[in-house]
């Protein structure tokens, strides 16, 4: 028992002296900060997969307005993203959107042919509040509600990005 207890010993000393020769020093727990959370800053458009929403970067574009951003919603996804199975299930007539900070409005000229709940719907209020928060950096885009106006029938929304994810 004693020669047994020898050996931990000493095989524990060389152990803190590879340690220490080495150059490993004790440390104690480093403080990091607050852990990423929220969406990521620059444009990005959403598109619809058989596993649900997908930003895409938007990096040839500069963003100007919300109108611009629904169109290039409405074109789809480039041609490598299409291979990766993205589509957009954005159709609408005419429209117009405006944002001021966390609040975007689409106001439609006719009906809204989608339930409120479905990818399309969360491809446009996902890539509207990406939008509204690159145009107003002060915006978070994780902020942003989206309410959608058909000429007829009941508002739908507002509606957060979140809502569309987390499916």
């Amino acid at each position: 028992m004693k020669g047994g207890r020898g050996a931990v010993a000493a095989a524990l000393g060389i152990a803190g002296i590879v340690l220490v020769g080495c150059g490993v020093q004790p440390s104690g727990v480093v403080g990091a900060g607050e852990p990423a959370s929220g969406l990521t800053r620059g444009m990005r458009l959403y598109f619809a997969s058989d596993s649900g929403l997908r930003g895409v970067p938007l990096l040839d574009r500069e963003v100007k307005d919300l109108n611009a951003v629904v169109k290039l919603l409405a074109v789809g996804p480039p041609p490598a993203e299409q291979r990766d199975g993205l589509t957009s299930l954005v159709q609408l007539g005419g429209y117009t959107v405006t944002g001021t900070g966390t609040r975007v409005t689409m106001r439609l000229e006719g009906p809204y042919a989608m339930s409120g709940r479905d990818q399309g719907t969360g491809q446009l209020v996902c890539t509207l509040a990406r939008a509204q928060s690159v145009l107003d950096p002060k915006t978070r885009a994780d902020d942003v509600q989206v309410t959608m106006r058909p000429k007829e029938g009941a508002a739908l929304g507002p509606y957060r990005c979140a809502e569309f994810l987390s499916r």
